[in-house]
């Protein structure tokens, strides 16, 4: 199998290029390009559902308010998911401003409308790339605890149908480690935005992940190699320049987190 065939595009919060980012909107849009995943953010809210946001707070640079106004940045700050409800939390509004769904959905609702959709529209149903959003200075403020956290995520991934077919990535090692506790069977990716040698990152975690993922200009052949002699797949984030596409597709990595996957199902597409 070519380099070319083997790397799969996953849509970065959809199509969060060009739609409200994390939206059914921007997923659905991804959906139709025809890529292999649809990579999206998630956090806990105060009713313990798993919502699908990049803050576990309301960014004012991508919501508004209930009354349709702009927020503060500590109005957007102190609008804590975690303490609200999924109802108490639709009632702000993502922008860039959408006429369909134009709110923060669970996990539940972006798998049921895409699910729908690719019936519909005879499309192969793309996987599902989670990432938790958890960081230490949120536990119990922001968030519950890594093992709080990933016990609810492995019940939904379960009652909503992605076993086998999701894999969970966050830059907390932490969340991670829970997770693998909580259910070894689920791959798992290590984000990575810093420049540590692939073997201080990975000594971050006790087990070997499914999927190391840096931030794409981390890559060369020498990280390929490191992580195929040890069986782990690489995942590059965020990937929208073509030229940085083609490179990381002839180097063979296993997918490309972009906000165009279009454009990355294209050069897939073409002859090699």
């Amino acid at each position: 199998m070519s380099a070319s065939r083997a790397t799969e595009v996953h849509g970065h919060r959809g199509c969060g290029g060009s739609f409200p980012a994390n939206s059914v909107k921007a997923f659905l849009e991804a959906a139709r390009t025809g890529c292999h995943w649809l990579e999206m953010d998630v956090v806990i809210t105060g009713d313990n559902d798993v919502l699908v946001s990049h803050e576990p707070w309301m960014d004012p640079a991508t919501c508004l308010g209930p009354a349709g106004k702009p927020l503060s940045a500590e109005e957007g700050r102190s609008a804590n998911i975690f303490k609200m409800t999924v109802e108490e939390v639709q009632r702000y509004r993502l922008l860039p401003a959408s006429t369909f769904a134009p709110w923060k959905p669970t996990l539940t609702e972006v798998h049921a409308h895409i699910h729908r959709a690719c019936a519909e529209n005879s499309v192969p149903m793309p996987r599902f790339n989670i990432e938790l959003k958890s960081d230490p200075t949120w536990y119990g403020t922001y968030q519950p605890s890594p093992a709080v956290f990933a016990q609810r995520m492995v019940q939904e991934i379960h009652v909503v149908g992605l076993h086998g077919h999701c894999l969970v990535q966050s830059f907390d090692p932490a969340i991670l480690e829970a997770m693998h506790r909580a259910d070894p069977s689920i791959p798992l990716a290590l984000l990575v935005e810093n420049r540590s040698s692939v073997a201080e990152n990975l000594r971050l975690l006790g087990f070997l992940p499914a999927y190391y993922s840096p931030e794409h200009h981390l890559i060369d052949g020498g990280t390929m190699e490191e992580l195929r002699n040890q069986g782990i797949g690489l995942l590059a984030w965020t990937v929208n320049d073509e030229t940085e596409m083609r490179r990381l597709i002839a180097l063979g990595v296993d997918g490309l987190i972009t906000d165009e996957p279009g454009k990355a199902m294209a050069l897939l597409a073409e002859p090699h």
